[in-house]
């Protein structure tokens, strides 16, 4: 998907670890861009952790190789009706 990734200090605020988050990454299960009033031009990304659980991640594009995920949490039933889960 992207080779670069950076983080924010708030992707960190559930206690997700970077290790978890770039697996979410890396085995995503649904990725789109999300057009919510405070998240405008932010993607969100569902995918697997190191344990199986799935994750929501969001994040903003830096350019074709790098992204900024800015919130990692467990994910929350509103994602995972949207992504069909």
């Amino acid at each position: 998907m992207y080779s670069d990734i950076e983080f924010n200090k708030s992707a960190f605020k559930h206690g997700i670890g970077e290790a978890d988050i770039r697996r979410a990454i890396a085995d995503w299960i649904f990725e789109d861009q999300i057009d919510l009033a405070y998240h405008e031009d932010k993607h969100l990304l569902l995918g697997f952790d190191t344990s199986g659980r799935v994750l929501e991640i969001l994040y903003n594009i830096i350019d074709e190789h790098t992204i900024n995920v800015f919130h990692a949490d467990k994910c929350r039933k509103v994602w995972r009706s949207l992504a069909g889960l």
